[in-house]
C-alpha cells in the first residue's frame, strides 16, 4: 500500500506542470494575461484573477485557463484583425513596388517621345520653314496619339496612323499646288479624294507601311505592358484585402493568443502548425500561383523585347528621320504624284502647272537627337523589372513560409517545447501542400474545398486575360483595352489602392501618372516549413517579419 500512495503522489506531481509553466499544483495567478489583455485595450472587468476551469471555452484547449468566453471570443477577433492587416500590408509592399515600375517605365516612354518630337520641330522649322509651321499641327497630333495610346486611351493605333499619312498628303499637295489655293479651286471634298489616295499611289514611298510595323510591334509592347502592371497590383489589391474565414480566425486564434490563456505566453507556435495554420488561410491565394507565374514571366519577355537594336529607343527617336525621309520622297516625286492625283481626283480649275520650287529646294533632311546618345537608362530599367517581376513570382505561395519564419516561429532543435495548438509538445501532422485542393484533411483549418472564393477566382481569370493579351503583343497584334474596366469587375481603380493610390492614379483606361514610391528591399531566403530548402521569397518579406514577430511573441 505504501508502495501505492508513493506512485500516486509522484503522478500527481508530475501532473501538475501540465497546467502552465511554473509547474505549481495552486492555482496560477492571471496577472501576466491580465496586463497583457489591458494592453491590447481590453478592459478588465471580468478577468480572473486566478486560473478557472475552461469547460466553457470553445476555441482554445479546456484546461485550466485565465479567459473567459468573452476574453476568446475578443482575442480572436483581435487575431484575426492583426492577421489580415499583415496581409495588407504585404499587398501594400508589393503594389509599391508595382507602382514604381510603372512610373519608371511610363515616365521614360514619354521622355523619348517627347524627345523625338522636340528633334522633329527644331530640325523642321529650320530647314522647311513655313512648309512645316503651316502644317505643324499635323505632326503635333501624330505624338499626342502615340503618347495617349501608350497611356491606355482608346485609340486604334494603325488609324491613327494611316490619318497622319494622309492629312500630310493633303497639307503637302496643297503647299505643292498652291496656284489652285483661291476659293472654290481646292475645296474640302477634293482634299479628301486626295487623302484617299495616300495608301494606293504611295506617294511616300515604303516610309508608311515600314513604319506602321515597326510602331506597330513597339507601343502595342508598351501599352500592354503598362497595363500588366496595372492589372498585377489591381490583383494584389483586390486579393489583400479578402477577408479571412471563421475557420481560420478560430485556427490563428489557437496558434496565437491561446497560449497566453493556457499561462504559456513565452511559447511560440512549432514551425509546422504554423505552415498548416497558414496554408490553411490561405488556401485561395496560393491557387493564384500558376496565373501569376504565368503573367510574370510573360511581363518579362516583352520587357527584353524594350532594348537592343530593333528596341523603344530605336524606333521612337528615328520617327523625324522617317517622316523626313517620306517627305522628300514625294517631294522628289512631286511630277508624277499630282498627276496620279489629279487622274484620280480630276485636275482642278485654272491650270496644271505646279509651283512646288521652294519645297523640294530643301532635299532630305537629316534630323539628330540633341539631348546626346543614350546613357543605357533602358536597359538598367529592363534589368531591374526583370529581377523584380522574377522576384514577385512566389508571391502568393510564400506567404506562409513567409509569417512561419524561423524568426517568428520556432527554430529546428526546439520541437519538443514548441506550442502544437493544445499545449508545449511536438507537433505531430504532416504538413499540406499549397493550394484549395491540397487542404482537404488538413488539420487546424477546416475547409469546404468545393467551395473557392469567388473575389480570388475572378483574379484568376483576370491573369489569365491578361497574359493572353501580352502574348498577343509579343506577336505584335494591338491590343484592345476598350473593356478592361470590365475585365477588372468595373473597380478602375487601376495599380493603386487604399493608402497608397494617388490622386489621379494610374488607370486601366485613363491616362495619368502615378506617384513615386520608394522600392521595397530586396530578397531574402528562408527555410520551408515544410522541409527546410531554401525558397527564394517576395521582397515584402521584410516588411511582413517585424509585425508578424511582434504578434506572435504576445
Amino acid at each position: 500500500m505504501d508502495a501505492f500512495l508513493v506512485v500516486a503522489l509522484l503522478l500527481c506531481a508530475l501532473a501538475a506542470p501540465a497546467n502552465g509553466d511554473k509547474g505549481t499544483s495552486k492555482a496560477r495567478s492571471c496577472s501576466d494575461i491580465r496586463q497583457f489583455y489591458s494592453g491590447k485595450g481590453f478592459p478588465l472587468e471580468g478577468v480572473p484573477q486566478t486560473e478557472i476551469s475552461g469547460e466553457h471555452l470553445r476555441i482554445c484547449p479546456q484546461g485550466y485557463t485565465c479567459c473567459t468566453s468573452g476574453m476568446e471570443d475578443s482575442l480572436a477577433s483581435l487575431s484575426r484583425r492583426e492577421m489580415e492587416g499583415l496581409l495588407k500590408e504585404a499587398g501594400r509592399a508589393l503594389q509599391t513596388s508595382l507602382t514604381g515600375q510603372y512610373k519608371a517605365f511610363d515616365g521614360y516612354f514619354l521622355e523619348l517621345l517627347n524627345r523625338s518630337e522636340v528633334a522633329l520641330q527644331e530640325t523642321f522649322a529650320s530647314a522647311w520653314g513655313p512648309l512645316y509651321s503651316q502644317n505643324a499641327q499635323v505632326f503635333s497630333d501624330l505624338f499626342m496619339e502615340l503618347r495617349r495610346y501608350c497611356r491606355g486611351s482608346n485609340v486604334n493605333l494603325e488609324e491613327a496612323l494611316n490619318d497622319f499619312w494622309a492629312r500630310l498628303l493633303e497639307k503637302l499637295f496643297n503647299q505643292a499646288n498652291r496656284q489652285f489655293l483661291a476659293p472654290g479651286i481646292i475645296g474640302e471634298d477634293y482634299l479628301e479624294c486626295v487623302s484617299k489616295q495616300t495608301e494606293t499611289l504611295r506617294p511616300f514611298g515604303d516610309t508608311p507601311r515600314d513604319l506602321k510595323l515597326k510602331v506597330t510591334r513597339t507601343f502595342v509592347a508598351v501599352r500592354s505592358f503598362l497595363q500588366g502592371l496595372v492589372m498585377s497590383g489591381e490583383v494584389v489589391r483586390k486579393v489583400s484585402q479578402v477577408q479571412l474565414s471563421q475557420e481560420c480566425m478560430r485556427a490563428i486564434m489557437r496558434m496565437t493568443y491561446c497560449p497566453h490563456c493556457r499561462g504559456m505566453a513565452s511559447a511560440r507556435p512549432c514551425n509546422n502548425y504554423c505552415s498548416n495554420v497558414m496554408k490553411g488561410c490561405l488556401a485561395n491565394q496560393a491557387d493564384l500561383n500558376t496565373e501569376w507565374r504565368h503573367l510574370a514571366d510573360t511581363m518579362v519577355q516583352v520587357a527584353t523585347r524594350f532594348d537592343g537594336p530593333a528596341g523603344v529607343d530605336t524606333v521612337v527617336l528615328s520617327l523625324p528621320n522617317r517622316i523626313s525621309e517620306a517627305i522628300s520622297t514625294m517631294m522628289e516625286n512631286i511630277d508624277s504624284v499630282n498627276t496620279k492625283l489629279f487622274q484620280a481626283c480630276g485636275t482642278p480649275r485654272g491650270g496644271t502647272n505646279t509651283s512646288q520650287d521652294d519645297v523640294t529646294r530643301t532635299g532630305k533632311v537629316t534630323v539628330e537627337d540633341r539631348m546626346g546618345p543614350s546613357t543605357g537608362k533602358l536597359e538598367k530599367l529592363v534589368f531591374d523589372v526583370t529581377r523584380r517581376l522574377k522576384d514577385m513570382q512566389p508571391y502568393w505561395v510564400s506567404l506562409p513560409s513567409v509569417l512561419c519564419s524561423d524568426r517568428v516561429a520556432t527554430g529546428a532543435g526546439a520541437e519538443d517545447k514548441c506550442w502544437n495548438g493544445m499545449n508545449r509538445a511536438r507537433y505531430l501532422p504532416e504538413v499540406m501542400g499549397d493550394g484549395l485542393a491540397s487542404q482537404i484533411n488538413n488539420p487546424e483549418v477546416e475547409i469546404d474545398i468545393t467551395k473557392p472564393d469567388m473575389t480570388i477566382r475572378q483574379q484568376i481569370m483576370q491573369l489569365k486575360i491578361m497574359t493572353h493579351r501580352l502574348k498577343n503583343a509579343l506577336n505584335g497584334n494591338d491590343v484592345d483595352f476598350q473593356d478592361t474596366s470590365d475585365d477588372v469587375s468595373g473597380s478602375g481603380s487601376g495599380i493603386c489602392g487604399d493608402d497608397i493610390c494617388p490622386r489621379g492614379g494610374p488607370r486601366l483606361m485613363t491616362p495619368s501618372t502615378p506617384k513615386v514610391y520608394a522600392y521595397p528591399p530586396e530578397n531574402k531566403k528562408v527555410v520551408k516549413a515544410s522541409g527546410g530548402a531554401n525558397q527564394n521569397l517576395p521582397c515584402v518579406a521584410i516588411y511582413l517579419l517585424s509585425p508578424v514577430i511582434l504578434l506572435l511573441r504576445r
